[in-house]
């Protein structure tokens, strides 16, 4: 069981959780108000701050009945987001955690959020003994079931922490856009036939990387680095 401190800021990050998936439903309802008035708005850029103000400045866009209602959604999501942030950058910059967060965010792609889930909900990393047992713990593989010389894998096994799979996954889905050995282990699966495993096999190559790093104590050094050391 992880220490009295260490669940603590467990269940500050969890906490996190509930104010994103309502950020993102007042983001909707308000994309929901102006579809049903006509206004017509620009998807990506509609939460910004400058375009959502020039959006309002608009009379003969947004109609009367609607402001105070998207004044009001805007109020709502700034305000969680302030809180949000406040929470992530606390953890951050916890005496507790902050070497290790540092160290986590030298992998490639992994932010904040990642970091901070894997060292809260994984906990001690020495209890794992290998990559298959943290990649089994992390929810990202399913058994395997063999009947004479055939073999079939099973889907994905019920993860017995459920706060880790959803953000290793929604990491993976960016990953191969912003690192390129990232891109080519997903080309290469998805070349297969299922973009899913795909992003699942950035996901288990993820979690090999937060491993060597968390139980090593040292950053992330890209392969690249390691062959020109060596020649």
């Amino acid at each position: 069981m992880a220490s009295t401190e260490m669940r603590d800021r467990r269940r500050t990050l969890r906490y996190q959780q509930p104010l994103v998936r309502q950020m993102i439903q007042m983001k909707n309802r308000v994309s929901g108000l102006l579809m049903e008035t006509g206004v017509s708005y620009n998807q990506q850029r509609l939460h910004r701050v400058g375009y959502f103000r020039e959006l309002l400045s608009s009379p003969e866009e947004v109609h009367e009945s609607i402001r105070p209602l998207l004044k009001l959604s805007r109020e709502t999501i700034v305000r969680w987001q302030k809180t949000e942030y406040g929470q992530v950058r606390s953890l951050e910059r916890d005496p507790l955690l902050a070497d290790r967060i540092r160290r986590l965010r030298t992998v490639p792609g992994v932010g904040p959020i990642t970091a901070l889930t894997w060292a809260l909900e994984v906990g001690d990393v020495s209890r794992f003994r290998s990559i298959r047992q943290a990649v089994s713990y992390c929810g990202l593989c399913g058994a395997e079931k063999s009947s004479a010389d055939r073999g079939m894998r099973t889907p994905l096994s019920k993860p017995r922490n459920q706060h880790i799979p959803p953000v290793l996954v929604e990491a993976a889905k960016l990953a191969p856009r912003q690192d390129h050995d990232r891109a080519l282990v997903y080309e290469t699966e998805k070349q297969k036939g299922n973009a899913n495993r795909a992003t699942l096999a950035v996901a288990r190559k993820r979690v090999a990387y937060l491993l060597a790093v968390d139980r090593g104590k040292r950053d992330f050094v890209p392969a690249e680095v390691h062959r020109s050391a060596a020649a």
